[in-house]
């Protein structure tokens, strides 16, 4: 996959920008950076796209930025001057698809049907936008169209919102979701950036659904494990699981027959993706244990853990199931 759709993924939300004052450009993309969305879809719906994008890319360099609605070869050729670097159009318009391929720029165009997609994949290519998502049957639809074409992702835009996301992304051939709802025009019209900012955050978190998931307890061996697991049961009647590296009392304590990170044991913290919960820990300035990683059978990574213990404690990131 592209580099460019592969840091989308990471970043899970895509929000689609009307800017219809070119000033407000730049303090916009500060305020999605801030809230932890580094990245915005600058729509060509008004004059103002290309040269909104040309000034995020220039004083916001750490901003992802895109081009969206593109209708035409000349439109794609003004996004990639401005800085572009991913194309999104409403359709599937072969001659600007093909034009895009050429440049070798990323295009998502807009799919609702197996023949658009069967016309994407005949351009090689890996992602398309489903459009408008809500309205073509969202998630559902997706889940049914999908399943003939493997290893196609998809981007779902038109109707997702803050309390439809967390479906969506559990999904994983969902790339990404685009929306406007942290970033309306109304919003973005009235200056109101602290609220971009506020609205942008609470997106991303409620996409990630951080949430206690265990609390990991060290003992001496297998046999100390469910002894001490057994207190559990005893005590409170918490079923008991036994696994091959520990024993689980209920769903929430881990007693741990083998060492592991954590001098007084660990924390798990569940989220809905590790991929895009590492992203986001790593732009706030977390840094993670890649030696202690694991992954699923399809290569997808399911727990790591923060580099630093917290008091003691090792803290990992778990995929919730």
């Amino acid at each position: 996959m592209h580099a460019v759709l592969e840091k989308l993924e990471r970043i899970g939300i895509v929000p689609v920008i009307k800017i219809d004052d070119v000033e407000k450009a730049v303090p916009l993309a500060k305020a999605l950076a801030a809230g932890g969305i580094p990245c915005a879809e600058i729509t060509f719906r008004t004059a103002q796209g290309a040269e909104a994008i040309k000034r995020i890319t220039g004083e916001v360099p750490e901003v992802l930025v895109g081009a969206g609605t593109v209708l035409t070869p000349a439109q794609v050729d003004q996004a990639i001057e401005a800085g572009a670097q991913f194309i999104v159009s409403p359709g599937l318009n072969p001659k600007t698809v093909a034009y895009c391929v050429q440049k070798g720029i990323p295009i998502t165009p807009g799919c609702s049907s197996p023949s658009d997609v069967e016309q994407a994949l005949e351009f090689g290519l890996e992602v398309v936008k489903f459009f408008p998502a809500e309205q073509a049957g969202g998630l559902e639809y997706i889940k049914a169209i999908s399943a003939p074409y493997t290893n196609l992702k998809f981007m779902p835009t038109g109707g997702v919102n803050a309390g439809n996301i967390t479906k969506y992304i559990a999904f994983d051939k969902i790339l990404a979701c685009g929306g406007s709802w942290m970033a309306s025009a109304d919003l973005i019209n009235a200056g109101n950036f602290e609220k971009i900012t506020a609205l942008s955050k609470e997106a991303m978190l409620n996409m990630l659904g951080f949430t206690l998931a265990h609390v990991g307890i060290g003992a001496k061996g297998g046999e100390d494990a469910v002894k001490a697991a057994g207190f559990f049961t005893a005590m409170f009647g918490f079923p008991i699981k036994d696994g091959n590296s520990s024993v689980f009392a209920g769903e929430g304590i881990e007693v741990l027959k083998t060492a592991a990170p954590g001098a007084k044991g660990h924390i798990a913290i569940g989220t809905n993706s590790v991929l895009r919960a590492v992203a986001y820990l790593e732009r706030n300035g977390v840094e993670f244990d890649y030696a202690n990683a694991k992954k699923d059978a399809k290569g997808n990574l399911f727990a790591i853990y923060l580099k630093d213990e917290i008091l003691g404690f090792g803290v990992h990131l778990l995929q919730k199931k």
